[in-house]
C-alpha cells in the first residue's frame, strides 16, 4: 500500500494518490490530469476510483477528465446529484482497492454531500481519513457555502457539521492520520495549521471546534469571524457539478502565440483583460499599458479568482518566457478557461517597437521623507487582521479584496501612497488603479515589512503607540 499526498501550495490544496496490489484510487484531483496519469503508468497500476469529498468551491477538480481518460468510476457521497455519470455512495459503503478498503462516511455540514473516506489496510485496521473540508488541521470547513434559498441556513449546516464531527469522526481511534483537503492559506477555513497531516488524537486535543461544550457553542464558534466567500466559488461549484471543457482543449486554446499585430487585433476589444504574471519587481519597471499584474510566484490563482469578477472573462497573457503553460494551467484550476493567447516574446517584443508604462515605486525611506515633509493619504491594502496587528498611524485600511468597491472614491487630484505587507498585493492594486486611469500615487517597495524599519509612527496590537 502506498499513500501519496500531492500538495499544491498556491491553492493550499491536497489531493491523494493511493495504490494497492495493482489498483489505485485518487481523492480530490486537480484539473490537470497529466501528473496522475504519469504516476499510474510509472507504478503499473489501474485507476479504479476517483473519490470526491464534495463539490469543491475553491478549485475545479480533475474528476471528469480523469474518468474519461482512464475509465475510473467517480464516487460522491449521499445526496450529490451531478450532471454526469457517477456512483453515489451510501453511508458506510466499502470500496476495495487491491488489498485495502475505503469506507465512505457521510459527514454533511460543510456541504450536504460532504463525505469523509476512511482507509482500512490489508488487515482491516483503520489507518487514516481523507476528511475533505469536513475536518481541517486546527479548524473545520466553513458551513456557509451550500445554503439553498428558503431551505437551509448556515446555522443549520453548522449543526449538521457538529453531528458529523462529534458522532462520526471523534469516535475514531486517536492514532489514525487526518489528511485534509486544505491547509493554511485556503479561504475554506479561518484557523488552519501550516502542517498538512496530523493524528486525529492531536486534533481532538487542540482543535477549537472539537472542544466545544455543546452544539450551540459549536455553531457560534465556527460561524464567528467568517468573511464573505470569494466570488468565484459559486462558478467553481457549478463546473464541478455540471462538468466543464476538457483541460487539454483549454490549454491548447490558450497556448496561442500572438504577434504585436495579433495582440492589437484582440485587444481592440476593451473588455479583454491583459494579465501580466511577471514578478512585481519586474512589472513596475515596464509593462504593456493597461495590464493588470498578478504575479505567478505568489498566491496567483486565488487572487485571480478574487479579483477577476467574471469567470468567463476573456484574457490575453504577458508572462515571463516559458511560463505561458503554467499560467494557463493555474488559471484553469479556478475556472478561468478563456485565455485567448499570449504576447509572443513578452514585454521585450513590445519594448522593441513601443513604449512601456511604469509604476511609481519608491523606497520605504523615500516614503518616510515624503510623509514627514509633505504628508499625504496612505492606503494599506492588507487584510483586516494584518492591519489590526500593526499598522502606520496615518494609514487607512482598504483591503485589496474590495478594491472594486473603494476605487471609485479615490481623489484623482491628491497624491497618495499604497502598500501591503511585502509588495505583491500593492502591485496588484497599483496596476488596477493605473489601468482605471488613476496615476497620482506611489507604491511603497517592500510594504509594511520594510516600512517597519522607518521611524514613522505605528500602532501595534492593542493600540499602543510606538
Amino acid at each position: 500500500m502506498k499513500i501519496e499526498q500531492i500538495y499544491t501550495g498556491c491553492l493550499a490544496q491536497g489531493a491523494y494518490y493511493i495504490t494497492s496490489n495493482g489498483e489505485a484510487a485518487i481523492i480530490d484531483p486537480l484539473r490537470e490530469t497529466a501528473p496522475y496519469l504519469e504516476r499510474l503508468k510509472k507504478d503499473g497500476v489501474v485507476l479504479k476510483y476517483i473519490f470526491e469529498t464534495h463539490f469543491h468551491a475553491d478549485f475545479v477538480s480533475g474528476h471528469v477528465d480523469l474518468s474519461q481518460k482512464t475509465g475510473a468510476i467517480i464516487v460522491y457521497g449521499p445526496s450529490a446529484n451531478p450532471d454526469f455519470q457517477v456512483l453515489i455512495a451510501t453511508d458506510g459503503q466499502l470500496f476495495e482497492i487491491g488489498n485495502i478498503k475505503i469506507k465512505a462516511i457521510h459527514t454533511p455540514g460543510h456541504t450536504l454531500e460532504s463525505t469523509t473516506y476512511l482507509l482500512l489496510d490489508e488487515n482491516d485496521k483503520e489507518q487514516c481519513i481523507f476528511s475533505g473540508d469536513t475536518l481541517f488541521l486546527g479548524d473545520v470547513g466553513r458551513p456557509d457555502l451550500a445554503q439553498k434559498a428558503n431551505e437551509i441556513t448556515q446555522e443549520d449546516l453548522a449543526g449538521m457539521l457538529y453531528d458529523s464531527l462529534y458522532n462520526k469522526i471523534m469516535p475514531l481511534p486517536n492514532n489514525i492520520i487526518v489528511y485534509p483537503a486544505h491547509g493554511a492559506g485556503s479561504a475554506c477555513g479561518k484557523k488552519m495549521m501550516s502542517e498538512t497531516q496530523d493524528t486525529l488524537g492531536n486534533q481532538k486535543s487542540m482543535n477549537y471546534a472539537l472542544n466545544q461544550p455543546n452544539k450551540e457553542a459549536f455553531i457560534v464558534a465556527v460561524l464567528d469571524g467568517l468573511t464573505p466567500p470569494p466570488a468565484y466559488f459559486k462558478h467553481n461549484v457549478a463546473l464541478n457539478k455540471k462538468g466543464y471543457e476538457g483541460f487539454d482543449t483549454v490549454l491548447n486554446k490558450g497556448l496561442n502565440p500572438l504577434t504585436l499585430a495579433g495582440f492589437d487585433e484582440i485587444t481592440e476589444d476593451k473588455t479583454i483583460l491583459i494579465l501580466d504574471t511577471r514578478p512585481p519587481a519586474e512589472f513596475y519597471k515596464g509593462f504593456v499599458p493597461g495590464s493588470i499584474n498578478i504575479g505567478l510566484n505568489g498566491d496567483f490563482a486565488p487572487w485571480a479568482g478574487n479579483l477577476i469578477t467574471d469567470p468567463k472573462q476573456k484574457i490575453v497573457l504577458v508572462t515571463e518566457l516559458g511560463k505561458e503553460e503554467e499560467t494557463i494551467t493555474r488559471l484553469s484550476r479556478v475556472g478561468f478557461d478563456n485565455v485567448l493567447g499570449f504576447l509572443d516574446g513578452g514585454v521585450e517584443a513590445w519594448k522593441k517597437e513601443r513604449d512601456l508604462d511604469v509604476i511609481n515605486r519608491i523606497t520605504p525611506f523615500e516614503f518616510e521623507s515624503q510623509i514627514k515633509n509633505e504628508g499625504g493619504k496612505v492606503i494599506d491594502v492588507r487584510g483586516r487582521g494584518e492591519f489590526e496587528k500593526a499598522h502606520l498611524k496615518v494609514a487607512e485600511n482598504l483591503v485589496l479584496n474590495n478594491i472594486n468597491e473603494w476605487i471609485g472614491a479615490i481623489d484623482k487630484n491628491k497624491n497618495f501612497f499604497i502598500h501591503c505587507a511585502g509588495g505583491y498585493r500593492s502591485m496588484i492594486a497599483a496596476s488596477i488603479l493605473q489601468a482605471r486611469g488613476i496615476r497620482n500615487f506611489y507604491e511603497v517597495e517592500g510594504g509594511y515589512n520594510a516600512i517597519a524599519a522607518t521611524n514613522l509612527e505605528k500602532i501595534v496590537d492593542t493600540g499602543c503607540t510606538t
